[in-house]
């Protein structure tokens, strides 16, 4: 199988390249890049580790498969020592005091980090614009978006400038960047990589993924950072995904598709059409297709925001200048707090706070945020019911092309239904991998909780497929 972690490791251990040069390479490109993806560079951390590597090959040691790999780290992730500013004037100067469990995960298995990544603002974002670095350009065309909110993490990986990055997904923010620049980007079953030192967006959706250019590469990441953590009691036991699991398609008899999503009138039309053509591929290969009712776009996108309004408010209410972030001073601590949040939130982290506040306010919780709980629990119940008929759901990550930069920003409506084809697989807290084949902007590829080997051994059968 394709696996650039495999091809690098293979040629650091044959001392074709040394882990050095290969990561000076990669520092390299990232400082010239054009495309806005570096918050900060890691370069010191980052080549005092590659030195160690390159030791213990001279030494005919043996190195692990990712040790000596370089990754990107979208930057809502603590690493002990190094700035961790979410793209924000508030944290701009921040820098943590610990290390998140994924990432801690992947230094312990010897990865090396070379970058913390651009991002839409603490997550709020479709695009990667809402930052204070500049947005994010597009890996294809630079006059589009990358996507968000891991926009960084997407252009990086596409280019080349990380073998991998680390992205963070709420809502689609690795599924929908993943689909804009033709990469992999996999949403895992809530719980199964740890959320602990992941700058919570909002905590019952929030999942901690990979983006590679390959299949196998996902693979060993995702079994690199699963598992239970004591530091966060969302987290679930999973069993290990082995390589040979995945290599055909054996189990996969039934896909099912969202007919809502295809005749959507605001679906592309190319993309409407690709779409269906893969379906017709697919069944050639003797799989059944099934046609599956759900909710309409609009409920999932209203259901989605309401809730993660809710909970940035809730989980945003604890930046206020005082123990950590960017203090104004007011005439009073209540001044200070309202100078402080109102200077250095974005205007639609604003815009998100202020929404959150709203449904959770007296008078409007019941009318409005516990109606989108039962919807929630609505969804999740639907899609019990679907995987009962189907073993995969296939749809397009998105119903439109990347808009072009700017235009986003003019209309922040237009934004949040980019993501409707996304958040319903969050709100069922569902394993979703975006692959770049079907579509100009990819296919989602869902499954059922904790079958994340199902979705990618699918996903390998529609490599070879289509």
């Amino acid at each position: 199988m394709d696996s650039q972690i495999k091809k690098i490791h293979q040629q650091l251990v044959t001392k074709q390249i040394s882990c050095t040069a290969l990561v000076q390479e990669k520092l390299d490109l990232l400082k010239e890049n054009t495309h806005n993806t570096v918050n900060s560079l890691l370069d010191k951390i980052a080549l005092e580790l590659a030195v160690k590597v390159d030791a213990k090959i001279a030494n005919g040691e043996e190195i692990g498969l990712l040790e000596g790999i370089p990754f990107g780290i979208k930057d809502v992730y603590m690493v002990q020592g190094t700035y961790t500013t979410a793209s924000s004037d508030l944290l701009k100067n921040y820098k943590s005091a610990y290390t998140a469990t994924a990432i801690q995960k992947l230094l312990d298995a010897g990865a090396i980090p070379l970058v913390k990544e651009n991002c839409d603002s603490f997550g709020h974002g479709s695009s990667s614009e809402n930052t204070i670095f500049g947005a994010v350009k597009n890996a294809l065309n630079t006059e589009l978006v990358a996507g968000g909110s891991s926009g960084g993490s997407a252009v990086n990986v596409a280019k080349d400038y990380t073998v991998f990055s680390i992205g963070g997904d709420t809502g689609g923010s690795i599924r929908q960047p993943a689909g804009y620049n033709h990469i992999y980007g996999l949403k895992p079953t809530y719980g199964r990589i740890s959320r602990y030192g992941l700058m919570a967006y909002a905590s019952s959706t929030d999942c901690v993924g990979p983006l590679a250019k390959s299949i196998e590469d996902i693979r060993i990441l995702l079994n690199v950072m699963s598992g239970k953590d004591i530091k966060d009691q969302t987290t679930i036991t999973s069993t290990e995904i082995k390589e040979d699991s995945i290599l055909n398609n054996g189990k996969v008899k039934t896909i099912g598709y969202f007919k809502n999503f295809v005749n959507n009138t605001s679906i592309d039309p190319k993309i409407k059409a690709d779409f269906l053509a893969t379906l017709e591929k697919i069944k050639e290969q003797g799989i059944t297709i099934k046609e599956l009712d759900f909710f309409d776009s609009d409920t999932l996108v209203s259901t989605y925001y309401t809730l993660a309004m809710a909970e940035t408010a809730s989980n945003l209410s604890r930046l206020d200048g005082t123990n950590y972030g960017n203090r104004i001073e007011g005439d009073n601590l209540k001044d200070t707090y309202a100078i402080t949040r109102s200077e250095n939130f974005s205007e639609e982290s604003k815009r998100r706070i202020v929404g959150g506040n709203q449904v959770l306010s007296q008078g409007f919780s019941d009318e409005i945020y516990l109606k989108a709980l039962a919807l929630r629990d609505q969804i999740s119940d639907n899609f019990d019911k679907d995987f009962k008929e189907v073993d995969i759901i296939l749809s397009p990550v998105t119903p439109n092309t990347p808009p072009k930069i700017g235009d986003s920003l003019k209309d922040p409506l237009a934004m949040y239904l980019s993501d409707a084809y996304t958040v319903g697989f969050s709100l069922g807290q569902l394993p979703t991998l975006t692959v770049p084949q079907g579509t100009s902007t990819g296919l989602q590829i869902t499954a059922a909780k904790n079958q994340e080997q199902t979705l990618l051994k699918f996903a390998n059968f529609l490599k070879e497929t289509i």
